[in-house]
């Protein structure tokens, strides 16, 4: 295994641990903790260069990975005073064709989160040009190489990743010797940055970047990535063989190059994600839960089934001989299943609830679910929604934000029209006139004018409206809290904010909830889950010490874009046919999202599609270690705030 070295960074565990990874990495709890390790580390490097009058050349990525050690890297200019006058910079790749001005463009990234706020020379900053003409690319890559070589080379690279493996735009197939260059991108890349340009349609299909030679010429290189969508290929990186099918591989060919990841992006690593085959575990319920679920989907058997011998040929003879037998560990691993499944999501009244997930009194409970976008309710939970109703609680569904920018501008164009033809010119709130010629000559990257974002708000509110009164709730028990950080109008939005954390914290107050269901899905593809997530968080702790709070539990739902895993799972929610039909018409009221999603993520399926195969997988899984077979099933998480 390869180590860096220059800034020192501890390896947890012990070497056992670590041994079927081949590059050196380091694991934070959080991005923002691991952002600012790694501009330390750049900033330090940019210090020791200037006490030795040298340049320090940067290579310099963009994506979101990076946005962090920016904004770090500007703080240190502003506050510490860092220097940046000795800095040269190299970016790693570029659009084609892509103009400088373009908000979409790489040259646009850096300036807007780095270059404008620090010292750097301009002379001093290179990023590939997206306008070259076509005939005169291949000299324009040469002399980009040039240029490096003539700088002394790379003395740090920073990297992100891409799901398909890529650093910088080098797509699987790039060759270990390749240079500078043109590239086709890949369709999963492609995918990946539609949110960015509002559909795959309008994304580059080329682009210019460094080659993995050039990357590997850096006399230092840190790859970060974040998130539980880059997992799956940071294990194939730090722990597969080196392929050109996964070209962040021959990152294990160079010496002094660390992997800095967040516990998501690293949770499936061996070590984390079956750590009985490493070495001797601690075994709490949850690692337990684990472990046998794994046993089950590895030997294609039900929990019941388990054997002595099938714990001790897949690394679980400690825990076999802690728990005495495979009859007793199997038997407690069914009842804590069982336990979790329920068909009375906010408790069942008159019953003993000792090993049922959620309380039996209040009978009646008051519940709020919220949803950071004006379909997450449906898509996340509609069965259970559902339920609630019918069984007499007092349910509010709160959406967090208007959704607006999700909206199409097709979409919107018919809804003025239709608006300006029904009632004229006169008598309404929204100038539809004015709203349809902004439409009509609206330029590339143009933010929305407010009157077409309060239309493409109302839109997705009178959806969201239908799919409430169509499972069965009343109109004043839907709010809109339309939250400021959101409203910028761009996929970019704006920092968590305190008006943001009021906001929540008064419907709360004011509907003093036994339940809360929040969106406990980090993946979605532009941020907005995790913002609202963390609004709910900080307004429950500022409201910790109220008495109602005592009484009052969080629950956790994923969305359309992964599922708790089986070992996670507190509240299994079991669905009948007709309800599994009421989810998916609740869902196909939000006509706006139907056909033409802007922001699906790597899932090209419809949200309806994607909610009712991820509910009947679950159902599955149930079903095949040994529990109730059910059409479908949504799954929560307690969370203790």
């Amino acid at each position: 295994m390869k180590t860096n070295t220059s800034l020192t960074y501890d390896i947890p565990g012990k070497f056992e641990e670590t041994r079927f990874e081949k590059n050196h990495n380091v694991i934070f709890k959080s991005s923002i903790e691991a952002s600012k390790v790694v501009a330390q580390e750049i900033a330090a490097l940019i210090k020791s260069k200037q006490t030795q009058n040298q340049p320090c050349v940067l290579g310099l990525a963009t994506g979101s990975s990076p946005i962090k050690v920016y904004e770090e890297l500007v703080r240190m200019h502003k506050e510490d005073g860092l220097s940046f006058h000795n800095v040269i910079t190299f970016n790693l790749d570029e659009y084609y064709p892509m103009t400088k001005e373009n908000r979409q463009s790489y040259h646009y990234f850096m300036h807007q989160h780095l270059f404008n706020h620090i010292d750097i020379k301009p002379e001093n900053i290179n990023i590939p040009d997206g306008t070259i003409v076509l005939e005169d690319l291949n000299q324009y890559c040469i002399d980009y190489e040039a240029k490096i070589k003539n700088a002394g080379g790379i003395d740090f690279q920073l990297l992100g990743i891409g799901r398909t493996g890529h650093v910088g735009f080098n797509e699987p197939g790039s060759h270990i010797n390749s240079g500078t260059r043109i590239i086709t991108l890949d369709h999963i890349t492609r995918v990946d940055a539609s949110s960015d340009f509002n559909g795959i349609d309008n994304v580059p299909k080329r682009a210019i970047t460094m080659g993995v030679s050039t990357i590997l010429k850096s006399k230092r290189i840190v790859l970060m990535a974040w998130g539980q969508n880059k997992a799956t290929v940071i294990k194939k990186t730090i722990q597969g063989e080196i392929t050109s099918e996964v070209p962040a591989t021959f990152l294990q060919n160079h010496s002094n190059a660390t992997f800095v990841l967040d516990q998501f992006a690293a949770s499936e690593l061996t070590r984390f994600e079956t750590p009985w085959l490493v070495g001797e575990c601690v075994w709490t319920q949850e690692l337990k839960s684990k472990a046998i679920i794994w046993l089950c989907k590895e030997t294609k058997q039900s929990i019941l089934k388990l054997t002595d011998r099938d714990y001790n040929n897949n690394g679980m003879s400690d825990l076999l001989a802690q728990e005495g037998s495979a009859y007793d560990l199997n038997i407690n691993m069914f009842n804590v299943l069982q336990h979790t499944i329920t068909g009375w999501p906010g408790g069942k009244p008159n019953t003993d609830d000792s090993h049922r997930p959620e309380r039996a009194n209040p009978a009646k409970k008051r519940v709020i679910l919220f949803s950071p976008h004006p379909d997450d309710d449906v898509i996340s939970m509609g069965g259970t929604f559902s339920k609630l109703i019918k069984q007499g609680h007092d349910v509010h569904v709160v959406y967090q934000t208007s959704g607006n920018i999700a909206v199409t501008d097709d979409e919107a164009l018919k809804f003025a029209e239709v608006c300006r033809d029904f009632i004229g010119k006169e008598n309404s709130e929204i100038n539809f006139s004015s709203v349809i010629n902004f439409l009509n000559n609206k330029t590339e990257n143009q933010v929305d004018s407010l009157e077409v974002r309060k239309l493409k708000g109302l839109i997705r509110r009178r959806e969201s409206y239908a799919a409430t009164r169509y499972i069965g709730l009343n109109d004043e028990k839907t709010h809109f809290l339309d939250l400021p950080f959101y409203e910028t109008g761009q996929i970019k939005k704006n920092p968590l904010g305190l008006d943001d954390i009021a906001i929540v914290k008064d419907i709360i107050a004011k509907i003093k909830p036994h339940q809360v269901f929040a969106a406990g899905d980090l993946a979605d593809p532009h941020g907005t889950h995790e913002v609202c997530l963390n609004a709910i968080f900080e307004a429950m702790k500022q409201l910790k010490s109220e008495s109602f709070m005592n009484d009052c539990w969080l629950w956790l739902y994923r969305g359309a874009w992964h599922e708790w895993d089986i070992h996670e799972i507190d509240m299994a929610v079991p669905l009948s046919p007709d309800e599994v039909t009421i989810k998916r018409h609740a869902i196909l009221y939000h006509q706006s999202q139907k056909d033409r999603v802007m922001f699906q993520g790597n899932d090209s399926r419809e949200f309806w599609v994607r909610a009712e195969e991820r509910n009947k997988n679950t159902a599955k899984l149930y079903d095949d270690l040994g529990l109730a077979e059910y059409e479908a099933i949504e799954a929560f998480k307690r969370f203790d705030y």
